[in-house]
């Protein structure tokens, strides 16, 4: 089945090479070999010219907060793809920039000798970017697909400023979009022919990690990253994000609504570092949900009223979890790929930037710096766990996070400096950040997606409040708050 033309985007105006020797697929944010529009178009294309596959997939040394950490989990996932594409015939280049630029020239030199290059669309961070500045260099066509989500990203006409206005817009729209599915394994399928050979030169300039994708203990040692930013005990790519997602379905699935906000129980899917490095597609995980509750399209509910549940007419845990995965997820999309300033202070909506305003020079009850919050140096032992698990972990509970954010507003000299700490540590220590979620996670903190609350209250204004106290309250946090401590802790004086 063809791409739909709404996931296809033409990033530059260049024409095909017709004597090119195959077609390049230069994969960037959707890192896998499974239910991946970027890949069926390279793969359409291929029979169509008949042509052999190229797929290059390179990660550089100076992305912003490159560490051990981000690092390592990407090797995972090339070390994957490496080992699937060496059963079929194509060409899979995987390479590791050993210094800041040695990588500039590949893509370029590569292309040179293709008939036309694919990537993936991705709409932040430098993936972005990096897309944008291939489209200015390279001489033939340039086409980017977009597979980050149930709904396109070119589907939806504008910005949506509430999660019910963009539930109702989905509750209309994706019923004639659930019949059109990447391939969920397409490569045994495809008649290739033989892979490309590359010339010494190319290959010497630049040679393929072979090394680094050995083992998942490979040392990085010599890479010019951030070395104290330590790897998460994680294990990337697609065979460990399958695994996670099947020891969510059946262990944690069916418990998913009624604890999935208790940070003792873990009973969250896990699932978001691989859907943000694309080691997973949300298609997959819709699927086995959809398999899971016997579910086909025919049932859902006729009307569009963008409630939380009853429209997928599937059980609360599924409906609870699709609500997250593809309202909440897709919504942060959808503000990413249509506003350039998703990642500024400024984005936030007008009543929210009053708000805060009236109450930036309110008076802090405490004020820490940056070093003191990535040390986890509060008065505060719940938001110290909290932040002490992105540290060792790479992730939050989610619940937490909402709080960790919070707090960090309250306890900052401005709102302004708090949402520059939040991007700094999600985007440093988070498996998931410098993500569009991630980005939404941290500006709903300040009021994107929300309303004003009342009472109006000192540094919130009619932002929403939450605190550790109320947080206790609601759920049991004392056995978190000693796994993820150094020293003994005070829980609010109240036993549980």
């Amino acid at each position: 089945m063809s791409v739909p033309a709404v996931r296809l985007r033409e990033a530059n105006s260049a024409p095909r090479n017709p004597s090119g020797r195959y077609v390049l697929y230069w994969m960037t944010a959707a890192r896998r070999l499974h239910s991946n529009f970027a890949l069926d178009r390279a793969l359409e294309l291929c029979s169509e010219l008949r042509k052999p596959l190229l797929i290059l997939e390179a990660v550089r040394a100076d992305y912003p907060w490159a560490s051990d950490r981000i690092h390592r989990f990407i090797l995972d996932g090339m070390r994957d793809n490496a080992a699937k594409a060496s059963l079929h015939d194509l060409l899979y280049y995987p390479y590791v920039e050993p210094s800041p630029n040695a990588g500039r020239g590949l893509l370029e030199a590569l292309a040179s000798d293709a008939c036309v290059v694919v990537t993936d669309d991705f709409p932040c961070f430098v993936l972005a970017r990096m897309v944008a500045a291939a489209a200015r260099k390279l001489q033939i066509s340039f086409e980017a697909a977009d597979s980050n989500g149930l709904l396109p990203l070119r589907a939806a006409p504008q910005v949506f400023s509430t999660a019910f206005s963009f539930r109702r817009f989905l509750h209309k729209s994706l019923p004639g979009l659930l019949s059109a599915f990447p391939a969920a394994d397409p490569l045994p399928k495809a008649c290739l022919p033989g892979p490309p050979q590359l010339p010494h030169w190319l290959t010497s300039r630049w040679p393929i990690s072979t090394a680094l994708l050995s083992s998942e203990h490979s040392p990085l040692d010599a890479l010019p990253i951030d070395h104290s930013v330590l790897p998460a005990p994680l294990t990337g790519g697609y065979a460990a994000a399958s695994k996670k997602l099947l020891d969510f379905m059946t262990r944690k699935f069916n418990h998913y609504n009624e604890w999935r906000n208790e940070p003792e129980h873990n009973a969250t899917s896990g699932l978001s570092p691989y859907l943000h490095f694309g080691h997973i597609s949300v298609h997959e995980v819709f699927t086995e949900i959809a398999r899971r509750e016997k579910w086909n399209p025919a049932r859902l509910a006729l009307r569009a009223t963008g409630s939380r549940e009853g429209w997928w007419n599937m059980s609360p845990n599924s409906e609870a979890f699709l609500d997250q995965l593809i309202t909440w997820r897709e919504l942060a999309y959808n503000f990413c790929s249509r506003r350039e300033n998703y990642d500024r202070y400024d984005s936030l909506p007008n009543w929210a930037l009053q708000t805060l305003e009236k109450h930036a020079r309110d008076e802090r009850a405490h004020l820490y710096s940056l070093e003191q919050f990535e040390r986890a140096q509060t008065h505060d032992p719940l938001w110290n766990a909290s932040q002490t698990q992105l540290v060792r972990q790479g992730r939050i509970h989610n619940y937490l996070r909402m709080l960790w954010g919070k707090k960090i507003l309250e306890w900052s000299r401005s709102p302004q400096e708090a949402a520059r700490i939040m991007i700094r540590l999600n985007n440093k220590y988070a498996l998931d950040g410098r993500d569009p979620n991630s980005y939404s996670g941290v500006f709903w903190c300040l009021g994107r997606y929300d309303r004003p609350w009342s009472p109006e209250r000192p540094v919130f204004g009619t932002v929403r409040y939450m605190s550790s106290e109320n947080t206790a309250r609601k759920f049991s946090v004392r056995n978190f708050i000693k796994r993820f401590s150094v020293t003994p802790v005070h829980l609010f004086g109240a036993d549980e």
